[in-house]
């Protein structure tokens, strides 16, 4: 027997509340998740189950939706511009051979700066700036420019030291005033004490015996790009769940995975970010949005192994996540089984949290069946 479905959705919706019914009632007892989705900036989609509708997760890598929304805002203000090479804001980035790195190639995924040799403790990972002073260091990992590859545990502190180097303020403190405090959302990059109580600690996976045995079956080793890019290198890498239940990881909210958010505060920075809401006009312009919603790197990622596509700082949704979404679809998933991002043709802005980590990692499976029913709302209901 599934968890209680709780919450509502508008009119034209219905079928999504019943795909979300459908998919709980196949998942353990003790599931716990959260779907919200935006339309045109109105909230359509407000469902949870085992848990309350204002809990906050860790969400892993979906911060970093947060983050370059951020690099987005000053891009579009001209006080960062994506064809300058990071030395002009950084001067010591330029150490071994990185000096040609654009911010654009920088958010592509493109600079070839996954990771350094010797590992991160867990203290330097929970902080950006540690991390950032140390990649300014490391020679690349391949020739700027002629690949790509996933920078899972960097991207954040990378584009974060550019955007404190040309303003004077942490990617943090630019997030919290320009988009979480005016729109009151539940997506924190560096969570405040008084909101800990909400809190709900993140569950490791628990993969069938079937599963586990294709995980274990994975080509590892302990010099790869994955775990130089991962940080599994050290000699006690950590956990996935132990980083999200760090309560210093937490507080410090670091850019590339550190960020605490509800379903609710993902879709709603989403809808601000395309759409007017709260009497507010969206946080991007037109040429912002086609111009961080365009493809810069797409094909096989040499750290994911995989096809993979991103945008500049986000991922490309609608390839190879969610292949029927509008072309132009930006946004991220995260390791815990996270997903969130804007269609802009459709209007749709989408959210989805969970407490326990999903096999494999990544976006939980059940996003494409959840995301279909919406999107597929969102079109008929116009």
């Amino acid at each position: 027997m599934g968890q209680e479905i709780h919450g509502a959705v508008a009119d034209g919706f219905e079928a999504v509340r019943e795909e979300f019914e459908a998919f709980v009632a196949t998942e353990r007892p003790d599931y716990e998740g959260q779907l919200c989705a935006y339309v045109h900036g109105r909230r359509v989609v407000d469902l949870w189950a085992g848990n309350a509708a204002d809990s906050l997760y860790g969400v892993f890598s979906s911060t970093k939706g947060a983050a370059h929304l951020v690099v987005a805002l000053l891009v579009q203000d001209g006080t960062l511009e994506l064809d300058r090479k990071v030395t002009y804001y950084w001067p010591e980035f330029g150490a071994e051979g990185k000096g040609t790195v654009t911010l654009r190639d920088l958010l592509a995924h493109r600079a070839g700066l996954i990771g350094i040799d010797a590992g991160f403790s867990a203290e330097e990972l929970a902080d950006d700036r540690a991390v950032a002073e140390r990649l300014a260091d490391q020679k690349p990992y391949w020739r700027p420019g002629t690949a790509f590859g996933y920078h899972a545990s960097t991207i954040g502190a990378l584009t974060g030291e550019v955007v404190r180097r040309a303003t004077g303020h942490t990617l943090q403190e630019v997030y919290e005033e320009r988009v979480r405090a005016p729109y009151a959302l539940d997506f924190y990059l560096g969570l405040p004490q008084s909101e800990e109580p909400r809190v709900r600690t993140v569950q490791p996976m628990a993969p069938t015996p079937e599963q586990q045995a294709e995980l274990d079956a994975r080509p590892a080793g302990p010099h790869t790009l994955a775990s130089i890019a991962f940080n599994t290198q050290v000699p006690e890498p950590g956990t996935m769940d132990g980083y999200a239940n760090s309560p210093l990881v937490r507080a410090k909210g670091p850019a590339s995975a550190g960020g605490v958010a509800s379903a609710r505060g993902l879709a709603k920075m989403y809808a601000a970010a395309i759409s007017e809401v709260d009497d507010r006009p969206p946080l991007l312009k037109p040429d912002t949005v086609a111009e961080v919603g365009q493809i810069h790197s797409v094909g096989y990622d040499v750290v994911a192994r995989t096809h993979k596509a991103f945008c500049l700082g986000f991922q490309a949704t609608s390839d190879p996540w969610h292949p029927y979404l509008g072309a132009g679809s930006f946004g991220h998933s995260g390791a815990g089984g996270s997903q969130a991002f804007a269609d802009p043709r459709s209007g749709l802005a989408y959210g989805y949290t969970r407490r326990r980590i999903a096999y494999p990692g990544g976006a939980a499976p059940e996003n494409d069946r959840l995301v279909r029913a919406v999107h597929r709302a969102a079109l008929e209901t116009g």
